[in-house]
C-alpha cells in the first residue's frame, strides 16, 4: 500500500519534470532558429547572447533528464511546441519574454507539486532553474525595452557586431556571471 501511494508520488514528479523538459526542447529549437536569423540580419551580438540562451536551455534539459532518469523514468524527446519562425527582429524579444514569463509561472507550479509529493531534490532542481530563467526573462525584457524606446538607433549600435562564441562550453547565465 504504502509503496504504490510512493510510486504514485514519483511518476507524478516523472511527469511533470518531462512536461518542463519537452519546454526547454521547444526554447532551445525557437532560440537557435532566432540566433541564426539574428546572426543572417547582421545582429551579431544579439545572436551571441540568444545562443547562449539556447545553450542554457540544452544544459536545463540535460538536468531534467538526468533527474527523470534517477527517479526511474524516461525523459521525453518530444518538444512541447512549434518554432515560430520568420520573426522580425522587434517582435523577438517580446515574444522570448513571454516564452520565459511563462515558463517562470509553470515552473513554480511544477516545484508545488514537487513539494506536494515529497521530492525536495526536484523542488531544488525547479528553483535553480527557475533563477536561471529569471535572468534570460531581464535580459530579453531589457532588448525588448530598448527596441521600444530607442527603434533603429539601438538596433543600428548592435548592426555588424560580432557573433562569434567561441567553443566555450557554458550559457549565457554562467557567462553573465550568474554561476
Amino acid at each position: 500500500m504504502v509503496q504504490d501511494s510512493l510510486k504514485k508520488k514519483r511518476e507524478k514528479v516523472i511527469d511533470v519534470l518531462n512536461k518542463a523538459r519537452s519546454m526547454e526542447l521547444q526554447a532551445i529549437h525557437q532560440y537557435m532558429n532566432q540566433h541564426y536569423n539574428l546572426d543572417d540580419m547582421d545582429y551579431g551580438d544579439l545572436a551571441a547572447k540568444v545562443k547562449l540562451i539556447a545553450i542554457d536551455e540544452m544544459r536545463h534539459a540535460e538536468m531534467f533528464a538526468e533527474r527523470i532518469k534517477e527517479l526511474g523514468g524516461e525523459p521525453t524527446t518530444e518538444s512541447a511546441g512549434k518554432v515560430k519562425k520568420g520573426q522580425k527582429v522587434e517582435g523577438m524579444f517580446p515574444f522570448d519574454s513571454k516564452l520565459e514569463d511563462d515558463t517562470i509561472s509553470i515552473y513554480n507550479d511544477f516545484l508545488l507539486i514537487c513539494r506536494e509529493n515529497g521530492d525536495s531534490t526536484s523542488m531544488k532542481l525547479f528553483e535553480a532553474i527557475i533563477d536561471e530563467e529569471q535572468i534570460h526573462f531581464n535580459y530579453f525584457d531589457n532588448v525588448s525595452d530598448h527596441i521600444a524606446k530607442l527603434g533603429s538607433a539601438y538596433l543600428a549600435q548592435k548592426a555588424g557586431t560580432p557573433s562569434a562564441t567561441g567553443l566555450q562550453t557554458q550559457g549565457f547565465v554562467a557567462r553573465e556571471g550568474g554561476e
